[in-house]
């Protein structure tokens, strides 16, 4: 066994402190990653206090993981040694099924997929512990290519909340002369802002704080509404293709799908804790529809660190200490940081 060490919880009311633990040996086909930068998602916070049904402890949470390889297995034929790497939201699958070999392994139909922390193995009994600690071991066939052009604290995001924003402009064919509005900029809507501006779209953001105006100008976007403005949001009835909705609290549907040109699409990337609602006839006006997204397969992924590579996209972030990160969790809770926190992993 590796020995590791990171930050973990041993319970859902525990404050992050250090921990020493294991990884497994480096396997024939598994590389070795020296963690360099861990981005810190709203997702670790809800996992970390068991937010989302029972979780396993001791966690080390952590799924935007960017590094260096230090050690790879004898049949790797992907990466070398000392190559830059990423691991996402997720460490395997059984690689065998439809939808695993389509590239959707999020998805595996024998429900074999293995998250990168508060998961087990494909064992059924392994713990996985994710990137807030200073090495990894992962399978090849989960790991991907990061570019030596690209500030590394800026990367890790894009290993979430960027799949997460890039897959549904992917899969809708957002381009040139659509109108996208992005709802809510936050981690992933600033991350939907760069991506649809990139793919050539006229962005709009919706906000509710119309100190946010000057971000979206200097993220790229064209155009800025303040939500709580019923007399401005008028103006933008049946007018957008697509929205984008990155919000994650509770919100009013119909209000949005107002805005919908006809055939127009609204896409939900943000995960509300209750149930969505809203008239059927608000949908049925204009032959609108309503579709949510998760990350995308590690194909995908690779595509989009490509992507980001080619047209200098990285995330906005506020790097910090490890120590510091129990504050950073209340910092995100009240939306106070611009937009994504990275843990520096040479302070663990």
């Amino acid at each position: 066994m590796i020995a590791a060490k990171g930050y973990a919880v041993h319970s859902q009311t525990d404050k992050l402190a250090p921990w020493n633990f294991e990884r497994r040996n480096v396997g024939p086909k598994d590389v070795l990653i020296e963690i360099l930068f861990s981005g810190i998602c709203h997702s670790d916070i809800h996992q970390v206090r068991s937010e989302w049904g029972p979780a396993r402890y001791p966690m080390v949470p952590g799924h935007e993981i960017v590094g260096r390889i230090t050690e790879v297995g004898s049949e790797v034929t992907k990466f070398k040694v000392g190559q830059l790497a990423g691991i996402g939201c997720m460490v395997d699958s059984c690689k065998e099924c439809p939808t695993c070999r389509g590239g959707q392994e999020q998805f595996c139909e024998k429900g074999e997929t293995v998250w990168t922390y508060n998961s087990v193995e494909r064992d059924k009994k392994t713990p996985t512990y994710g990137g807030y600690s200073n090495k990894i071991v992962c399978t090849e066939e989960f790991v991907v290519g990061v570019s030596e052009k690209l500030p590394l604290a800026g990367v890790a995001p894009l290993l979430c909340a960027g799949i997460t924003t890039y897959s549904p402009i992917k899969r809708w064919g957002i381009t040139k002369g659509h109108k996208v509005a992005v709802l809510g900029l936050g981690g992933l809507g600033h991350m939907a802002v760069k991506f649809a501006v990139a793919f050539g779209a006229d962005v709009t953001v919706l906000s509710t704080s119309p100190s946010k105006e000057a971000d979206a100008k200097k993220l790229g976007a064209h155009h800025f509404v303040i939500t709580k403005n019923p007399q401005e949001l008028a103006k933008y009835a049946n007018h957008f293709d697509y929205i984008i909705d990155s919000v994650s609290a509770p919100h009013d549907y119909e209000t949005y799908l107002k805005l919908l040109n006809v055939n127009g699409v609204h896409i939900c990337v943000g995960l509300p804790p209750e149930p969505l609602k809203f008239p059927g006839s608000a949908l049925m006006r204009g032959n609108r529809a309503i579709t949510a997204s998760s990350i995308g397969g590690i194909e995908e992924t690779q595509e989009m660190l490509d992507f980001c590579a080619e047209h200098d996209i990285v995330s906005e972030v506020e790097v910090i200490n490890i120590n510091y990160v129990n504050e950073a969790y209340e910092r995100v809770l009240a939306s106070d940081v611009k937009y994504r926190f990275v843990i520096d992993m040479d302070t663990v």
